[in-house]
């Protein structure tokens, strides 16, 4: 009598902690359409000119990038994620081109209002916060800082949330996808492979 009313407890947590354990294993290898796919096109406004190493305050588009194998990494100042691997960016900024995409640096902030704001003053908030933060954080591991002001282009990339990272190769096609902050471990065992055998095998 006892056990059979036992069953459904059990039954429960079995359930239980076959979720916890599916959505934390692996979560930073959640599929994505793009694979092998060319990265979707866009041009964005670039942080403000010399706040980056691509002198950014002009636009971005990804073409700038062809022939070069690289890294697109979505992030954002109010990401507490971005924190932790940010010096990992600068380590691997040393080994190959990575861009930044900006998410929603103003209206993703839940403690900053942004209702009234002109374009105008949200890029310039943007610019300055982004800015901010880099020079906050040992500065900028990227070539070049694109502002994705309302998330429209992070649509497009199918972000889940930030940071995502996106591996692109010389054609412009997106080879692997990231999600979650970058760690020490992943960029030798799941990146720096990947990398290198782009590397090779479009020369």
């Amino acid at each position: 009598m006892k056990i059979r009313h036992l069953v459904p407890l059990l039954l429960f947590l079995a359930l239980a902690v076959l979720l916890a354990f599916g959505l934390s294993h692996e979560r930073s290898a959640l599929p994505s359409p793009l694979i092998d796919r060319p990265l979707p096109d866009f041009r964005l406004a670039g942080v403000e000119a010399g706040k980056d190493k691509g002198g950014g305050g002009g636009e971005f588009v990804p073409a700038q990038m062809r022939g070069e194998v690289w890294l697109l990494n979505v992030w954002a100042s109010w990401c507490v994620s971005c924190r932790a691997e940010h010096s990992v960016l600068i380590g691997l900024g040393r080994q190959l081109p990575v861009v930044g995409l900006n998410y929603k640096e103003v209206r993703g902030d839940g403690n900053l209002d942004a209702r009234g704001l002109t374009p105008e003053m949200e890029l310039s908030l943007a610019r300055q916060r982004a800015s901010a933060w880099l020079a906050a954080h040992g500065g900028s591991p990227f070539r070049a800082t694109a502002l994705d002001l309302d998330g429209r282009v992070g649509i497009d990339l199918g972000v889940y949330g930030v940071p995502e990272s996106f591996l692109i190769d010389r054609a412009g096609r997106v080879r692997y996808k990231h999600t979650g902050p970058l760690t020490a471990q992943a960029v030798q065992q799941e990146l720096l492979p990947r990398i290198e055998a782009l590397q090779h095998e479009q020369k």
